[in-house]
């Protein structure tokens, strides 16, 4: 008689258990709480990498008015730097890195149908700026603007889909391409 008291006891301590529900709620939280926050993070992540591409849409587009309208050009001391200084002046919460995550490239070609420019972007995940050149043009010329930014992803999913460089950076570019206008020299 004591063992099966002592069965029917555990039996009876088994089926409360199975019966209790206290601490559901944190056991389907723990499940669900990681691919909840990785969504979440990489919601926030790629609006501010959309972000940043508009910001550097906007600088590029309005500092290459500057070579179309020739004003860069006549205002004499046209140079990489001060282009990239135009640029990153429209970037504006970005100044701080903006200098060393930027890369440019201004081409003039003879036609439309020549312009094919290097991609400064390595198989092997690096960026090589040495293909980058500075060549606004002329009245009349055509002209690409080229612009690279290096943004560094933290969430490791994005890293997979977005990321061209070592070391989880994806590269943000844009481009511009217009003849420049006949402006006086």
């Amino acid at each position: 008689m004591r063992r099966s008291a002592r069965k029917s006891g555990i039996l009876k301590h088994i089926s409360s258990f199975r019966r209790a529900s206290d601490g559901s709620a944190a056991v389907e939280f723990a499940i669900v709480a990681m691919p909840f926050f990785m969504l979440l993070f990489a919601t926030i992540e790629i609006a501010m990498v959309f972000h940043v591409s508009t910001l550097l849409d906007d600088g590029v587009r309005a500092a290459a008015r500057r070579i179309r309208t020739g004003q860069l050009q006549t205002a004499g001391g046209a140079s990489m730097t001060t282009f990239k200084a135009d640029v990153c002046s429209r970037m504006v919460w970005l100044q701080a890195h903006c200098a060393s995550h930027l890369s440019l490239d201004v081409r003039t070609y003879p036609q439309w149908a020549s312009a094919n420019p290097p991609n400064p972007v390595q198989a092997n995940g690096t960026f090589s700026e040495s293909a980058l050149t500075f060549t606004p043009g002329g009245p009349e010329d055509i002209v690409m603007v080229r612009a690279y930014y290096r943004w560094t992803l933290f969430t490791p999913f994005l890293s997979q889909a977005l990321s061209r460089l070592s070391g989880n950076q994806a590269v943000l570019y844009s481009t511009a391409a217009f003849r420049n206008e006949p402006y006086d020299q």
